[in-house]
């Protein structure tokens, strides 16, 4: 990936963070979003220039609002004069049971999982296809079996996926768009009883949690070596989705 340009939503903390580091060190400059983490990000960037002057800068962006896509893809063009790959990381996550659902929680868990990646894809769209470029969706196994409590998520991750899928065919031959589908590698923010913890991995076939290295390096299988993948969502989660 040298000198290649990766615009990471959500890549100050987390997942994201660990995406950030892992193709910067295969040689990609990186654009790093974020939202109310500009610490975070200020300090990334800071570890990523100290290893390699200018290749790394930071923006903010609401993703809710989607007059800001095409801002947060000129930042990109700004500091680096070219975007390779965009990587829609960012999300929201949270319970949302039936009878205590809210418009607001609707334009939250639509917005950042699915209308967010959708309007910055299309911002991305004309410069990844000078570049020959790739998209890359963080889906998850419960874009495909729902996770009690969480309809909105569930919803926002469907539609995702078929996000996904459409713009392979919209945007081939000269972007790719794929989708990462993550099973545990990463407990949410959001607190979990440790019962419940121990049942999600007892779901694995490999009966243990996975890391965020294991999204990077799928992420990197993705951006290097797979030219001739596009439109799928690849399962990184232990063997749950089985």
């Amino acid at each position: 990936m040298k000198d290649q340009v990766v615009l990471i939503t959500g890549g100050a903390r987390r997942v994201g963070a660990t995406i950030a580091r892992a193709v910067h060190g295969a040689g990609a400059r990186v654009l790093i979003h974020y939202r109310s983490s500009e610490r975070e990000a200020r300090a990334l960037a800071d570890d990523l220039n100290a290893v390699r002057a200018g290749s790394a800068a930071i923006q903010s962006a609401d993703l809710l609002d989607t007059r800001q896509a095409p801002a947060l893809i000129d930042a990109a063009i700004r500091a680096f004069s070219r975007l390779d790959v965009l990587i829609n990381n960012a999300s929201s996550f949270y319970p949302t049971p039936v009878g205590s659902i809210t418009e607001a929680q609707w334009d939250d868990l639509m917005g950042s999982n699915l209308k967010g990646p959708l309007f910055l894809s299309q911002a991305a769209a004309p410069y990844l296809k000078k570049s020959g470029g790739l998209i890359i969706n963080m889906i998850d196994i419960h874009a495909s079996r729902p996770l009690k409590y969480h309809l909105l998520y569930c919803v926002a991750k469907a539609g995702l996926a078929m996000l996904t899928r459409s713009l392979a065919r919209e945007l081939g031959p000269q972007v790719r768009v794929n989708g990462i589908a993550p099973g545990p590698v990463l407990w949410p923010e959001t607190p979990l009883e440790d019962d419940l913890k121990r049942e999600i991995v007892a779901k694995t076939a490999l009966k243990r949690i996975g890391s965020p290295d294991d999204i990077a390096r799928t992420v990197l299988f993705l951006a290097g070596n797979a030219p001739y993948i596009t439109g799928q969502i690849i399962a990184v989660d232990g063997g749950r989705s089985i």
